[in-house]
């Protein structure tokens, strides 16, 4: 009879399918996580929080103002909005989140910077809207945070 030698080591083969294995589930599990869609997010929920300060500083002045809106020129923030609602109703202006900073100094604004739409819509309401938002529609197009009130 023969004596026969039995390695007890793992063959090539096995070791092969047991990385192509763990990397299926690490791609899985990258797609499930999606880092830059996490950030999108975290960016919006800034953007949507900015928008809904902004408002809630105009309607504060208009309240205190028994009715009257702030100066919206341009549609836009700029300087004057910014003094009229900076430092009762807001503690500074809040910018977009893709900004390094997070809030400006009246005097250093620039509405490119700011990046939010104050509009004055139908029956003297007002919108404020994020354009920049990372959200989109069905067909791919960048769709604003806006908040009307």
């Amino acid at each position: 009879m023969k004596n026969l030698k039995k390695n007890g080591g793992f063959t090539l083969i096995e070791i092969l399918v047991v990385i192509g294995i763990i990397a299926i589930l690490a791609v899985i599990v990258l797609i499930a996580i999606n880092p830059a869609r996490q950030f999108a997010q975290a960016r919006n929920t800034q953007r949507t929080s900015n928008v809904n300060a902004i408002l809630n500083a105009i309607g504060q002045y208009t309240a205190d103002h028994k009715g009257t809106l702030p100066t919206i020129p341009d549609d836009e923030v700029t300087e004057a909005l910014c003094l009229q609602l900076v430092p009762d109703y807001l503690p500074a202006m809040p910018i977009d989140p893709v900004m390094d900073e997070n809030e400006i100094a009246c005097a250093d604004i620039d509405p490119g910077d700011v990046q939010y739409d104050v509009n004055t819509v139908a029956g003297g309401r007002i919108e404020v809207c994020a354009p920049n938002a990372a959200t989109e529609t069905a067909l791919g197009t960048p769709d604003p945070i806006c908040v009307t009130r």
